[in-house]
This record gives structure tokens, sequence and C-alpha cells, in this order.
């Protein structure tokens, strides 16, 4: 019988982030996905098993929990060099998009296939049976709306297959999918499960864990703000908005484009050229260095200023709130023109942070703690109930 291994993931509007087993593999790709045929050519196929199979992730997915069943993808990397590449958009849900499930099962088969798990998963032939306890998260707004019950009960319960076609390493494997459990969070929550607990679920910061905090998830298409009292988020004030960032890197992307004749593949070289740590808003236009400050600057900042907006309107309305966090990674995005705004106006007391890893993969961080918390406690259980169910000898009467 093959084992339970954990994994926690998020699929965020800008990437998919997974841990798995004992954090002992982490794995992220751009959330792009683009349709495409069984044959896809490929210069040099003779050296195709020497390339990292992230680099060229196609596939065929087979799941019930699909809309668009059997379909065929490239996923990642290789999606965005695609020229029908699609993300996800403003107004979607999350929770009722193929794509959100077809990155889900993606990342689990490239966990599973890997040759350090050959002895954890039954195999036959190319046929690998993995079976998952599965951290993962919604936005605040469609747990609030229930919409988490239909997305948990789509994974338990049936068996999704990925195969794997030209791909490297990989090319021919087919992945059979089951999840023993499946744990959906709400992404705010999860937030302050990170800010505030180690990976045991012990306090770790006790100058925040009694605090009356708020938690702003800016995403790629959405913005949560939890607002955290005596250690639980208060349903009736979190809120959720259709605000992100995605829209404001494709206004960008197109203003590029236009303006310098530069076509970027995908929203995440947007954020490469906004983040990276020289020659940060320029591109190479022609081979030489050109500014696109005066695109980004101006785009950027009308989005923070509506995100400020938000931050001002729950604080308002939860005046003895202490602190509000910043997290994800819209925030990495517009934290220096969140930074500018504040001490402009209001002054409010806010907090980044300045580790951009730690700030993307908190939500990542965050399930895992919480999966591996709850499987521990399951295994506890479950081993009371099998020392309970032994067979007992027989009384003579």
């Amino acid at each position: 019988m093959s084992k339970s291994r954990i994994a926690a993931i998020d699929v965020g509007n800008d990437s998919i982030k997974g841990l798995f087993g004992k954090a002992d593999y982490e794995l992220t790709m751009p959330n792009v996905i683009a349709r495409d045929t069984e044959d896809r050519p490929v210069i040099g196929i003779e050296e195709l098993d020497d390339k990292n199979p992230l680099e060229g992730v196609h596939i065929r997915v087979h799941s019930p929990a699909l809309k668009e069943n059997n379909a065929i993808y490239r996923v990642g990397d290789l999606a965005t060099k695609s020229g029908n590449a699609t993300e996800l958009d403003m107004g979607s849900s999350k929770s009722e998009e193929d794509q959100t499930l077809v990155m889900l099962f993606a990342s689990l088969a490239l966990d599973a296939a890997r040759e350090e798990n050959a002895e954890l998963f039954n195999r036959k032939d190319n046929v690998i049976d993995a079976n998952y306890t599965l951290g993962t998260g919604l936005p605040l707004r469609e747990v609030k709306e229930g919409k988490d019950v239909g997305y948990r009960s789509s994974l338990l319960g049936s068996v999704h297959q990925v195969e794997f076609l030209v791909t490297p390493k990989y090319q021919g494997v087919k992945v059979n999918i089951k999840f023993d459990h499946v744990k959906v969070y709400p992404e705010g929550f999860a937030a302050y499960i990170n800010l505030v607990m180690d990976n045991d679920l012990n306090i770790t910061n006790r100058d925040l864990v009694d605090k009356r905090i708020l938690i702003q998830d800016i995403g790629g298409l959405t913005t949560d703000i939890a607002v955290i009292v005596n250690r639980k988020i208060d349903d009736d004030k979190a809120q959720g908005f259709n605000i992100g960032v995605s829209e404001s890197l494709e206004q960008i992307r197109e203003e590029i484009r236009s303006k310098h004749g530069v076509e970027l593949d995908s929203r995440r070289d947007v954020v490469d050229i906004i983040t990276k740590k020289n020659d940060r808003n320029h591109i190479m236009v022609k081979g030489s260095r050109t500014s696109v400050h005066d695109i980004t600057d101006r785009i950027l900042l009308d989005i923070a200023k509506k995100q400020y907006r938000h931050l001002r309107n729950v604080w308002q309305k939860n005046s003895q709130t202490e602190i509000c966090y910043f997290v994800g990674g819209g925030s990495m995005v517009l934290k220096e023109y969140l930074k500018t705004i504040n001490n402009n106006l209001d002054g409010y007391n806010i907090g980044f942070f300045e580790d951009e890893k730690e700030s993307i993969w908190m939500m990542a961080n965050a399930y895992y703690k919480l999966i591996s918390a709850f499987n521990r406690e399951n295994n506890k259980e479950q081993a009371k109930s099998d020392k309970g169910t032994e067979k007992q000898p027989v009384k003579n009467k």
C-alpha cells in the first residue's frame, strides 16, 4: 500500500509554490497553461532527458473534477513561450477554474515522478499510484461564500491522472493521484499562522500573538484583509476584494510592447523587471538598456493608492488595530509605493517582510505547518484506534 505523502500547495495567481514530504522538496513555476497537441515539436529530442522537467512540462490531465477532461497542456515555463498562454483573469474564482486544478495536479505529479520517491509510491511499468495528504487554500472571499466545500469534495474520492507527454525525464509516465485527506484554509488565517507559529504550531512570536492585527494579502487577482482578534479571524469583519496586481502588470506589459516594441512572455517577466536587484525598472531595447520607470511608476502608484484605500477603510472599522502586515507577491511589487503613500498620509503602523522569498512563500509555509500538524494528530488517533481494535482473547463461558 502506498504511503500518504504530505503536500502543501499555494496556487497563487502569479505562480504555484509547493512543499512536499518533510519539506525535502520545494517546487515553484509560473501559473500559466496553454492548450497543446500530443506531439509538440522539440529540437534535439535525443537531449530531452538531459533537461530539467520543470522547463518542459507537457501533460494530459484526466480528472472528473475538470470541466474539460483529457485535455493536453503546456504548463509553467513552457506555457509562457506559447502564443495561446492563459493566466487567471479578473473576476475568476480560483476554486472554480480548471487552471487551478491543472496546476495543482501537475505539481503533485512532478513530485511523485521524482527518483527520490521511487520507494514511496507503488509503481508498475510506467504507472505511479501516488497518495497525498494535501493542505492548500483559497481567498477569504471564496471561503466566506462556502466555495471551499465544493473544491475539497471535487478532490476527494476520485483518482486524478496526469500523463507526461513530451516532458524531460518523465515522458510516458502516468501518475494516478489520490487524496487521503484535503484541508482547505482561508489564505488570511494561514498568513497569521505563519507569522506567529513554527512548524509544530508552537508560538514563536509572543509579542504579536495577542495583538489585534490586520493582514493584507495582495495577490494577482484578489486582496484579502484578515482581521485577527483573540488569535482568530473575525469572520464578520474580514474583507475580500476582487482587486490584485495582475491587471496592472498586464497594463505595464502592454505599454512596454506599444512604446518600446518589446514583447514580454508573461506577467512574471514584468514582476522580474520591477523587483530585480540590479537595473530595476529597466529593459533591453535593441541591445540598449532602457528605463521604463515612467510606465511602472504611474501604473503601480495608481494600484497602490487603491490598496491603501482598502487598508484605511478596514482600519477605520477596526480602530483598535495595532499593526497591519502586508503579505503576498503583490505586496512585494507595491511595497515602496505603499510605504511612500503611508509616510505622506496617515502614517499607519504597517509592516512588510524584507525577505522577498519569505513573503512570497508565506502561504505555502503556512499550509505546510497546518497540514503537518493535522497529519501528526491524525496519525495519533489512528494509532489509538488500531490499538483499541486489536483482537482480544476470547473468554471461556
